[in-house]
């Protein structure tokens, strides 16, 4: 039974304690609790924005030739070609509970997989594959990142089940409930929220200290300025935003794996079934 709009709406009254729910992971026997329950079998990467990946790149790490860049947005578009149903909702529920005034509230997300077809019909419409497509384009124009991968949270709060047949691909703005709450989640939850294969965010000596990539840019509170120099702690999640903040360039994206679309889908697959 699809969920009714009355329990959506709730939802939306629960987004200012989320951080205070992510903390109570940490207390032993509840964080595992909340694990089995809403994160159970999740792998759920974020994906570089295009724009940053084409600007700082060579991939594999050879400039001698000019490289047709195989750009992260491919990733996306192999699920929607491959995806047997395809769903987007109509609107963001973190930016709509959050009174986003910098993002289109009404960019959801897309979900793809047979699971989808439970979702309540008043929350979104099922979309052809080239529909989807052109979607998620405009969101990437709009600014937004994808995240994507297998999030039992959808699944329960949208009650879209198995699981293992619901593919979300986030369209996320740092009103992102998962980014809002990754800084204070139990690591063994927030480790299922990962890079993408092979990307490395380094700051380089053009850093002037200035702090506009610590000003609400980093969706983890990944990147700090000390002794007068950015620098990014392993909690980086590889969304590339701090590189095109930057107004010195002074912070780079580089892919080592040249292999990290296949890898990437490879991984994707093992958990997720969108056919």
């Amino acid at each position: 039974m699809a969920r009714p709009l009355w329990f959506v709406q709730m939802l939306k009254k629960t987004f200012p304690n989320r951080r205070m729910i992510a903390l109570m992971t940490r207390v032993p026997g509840l964080g595992r609790m909340v694990d089995k329950m809403l994160f159970e079998n999740d792998d759920i990467m974020y994906l570089p924005k295009d724009s940053v990946v084409s600007q700082t790149i060579p991939i594999g790490k050879s400039l001698e030739h000019p490289v047709d860049t195989v750009l992260p947005s491919k990733i996306v578009e192999h699920f929607i070609k491959k995806a047997n149903y395809h769903w987007i909702m109509n609107f963001c529920i973190c930016r709509d509970a959050s009174k986003c005034k910098d993002y289109p509230i009404s960019y959801g997300c897309l979900f793809l997989g047979e699971a989808a077809k439970r979702i309540n019909p008043l929350l979104g419409r099922r979309v052809s594959k080239e529909e989807a497509l052109d979607y998620v384009r405009k969101c990437r124009e709009a600014g937004l990142v994808h995240l994507i991968g297998r999030n039992k949270l959808d699944s329960v709060w949208l009650d879209a089940k198995p699981g293992d047949r619901l593919l979300t691909v986030c369209n996320c703005c740092p009103c992102c409930c998962l980014w809002k709450i990754l800084p204070d989640l139990t690591p063994g939850i927030g480790r299922k929220i990962t890079k993408m294969p092979g990307v490395q965010v380094r700051v380089t000596d053009k850093c002037q200290g200035c702090g506009t990539c610590t000003r609400g840019i980093c969706f983890v509170n990944a990147i700090h300025v000390v002794g007068g120099h950015a620098v990014i702690s392993e909690e980086c999640r590889g969304c590339g935003r701090c590189v095109e903040a930057c107004p010195n360039d002074a912070i780079e994206l580089t892919i080592d794996d040249k292999h990290y679309i296949d890898d990437s889908v490879e991984r994707i697959d093992r958990v997720v079934n969108v056919e």
